[in-house]
């Protein structure tokens, strides 16, 4: 016996993501980039989050969701191989992004 499974809609996936647990709370949920691009799109995606009032952050292939309307502090740890430049590229995009909406300078 043959099992036939219903396709996913752009709806089912936006319901499953913010329908989690997690999301509920306020807090993050994360989906696999490839996913959101294949099942909703990049612009759909955005137009929810700004709908809702929620923030992402991209990684690894990763999307991660802050499910609240709170302000994102972004930690960046950077290689050191040369601390000369190191500091001087901190120095101009600490600079450059000062009127940033996240806090500490530095844009996901």
């Amino acid at each position: 016996m043959t099992q036939r499974f219903r396709p996913i809609t752009p709806e089912d996936w936006f319901r499953s993501l913010f329908r989690a647990k997690a999301a509920l709370d306020g807090g993050v949920v994360r989906r696999k980039i490839r996913d959101m691009e294949r099942m909703v799109g990049r612009d759909r995606f955005e137009a929810e989050l700004k709908h809702r009032g929620f923030s992402a952050v991209e990684n690894a292939g990763q999307v991660v969701v802050f499910c609240n309307a709170q302000p994102i502090k972004v930690s960046v740890s950077a290689p050191q191989f040369f601390e000369e430049e190191l500091n001087t590229d901190f120095q101009r995009k600490s600079s450059t992004d000062a009127g940033s909406r996240f806090e500490g300078g530095v844009n996901p």
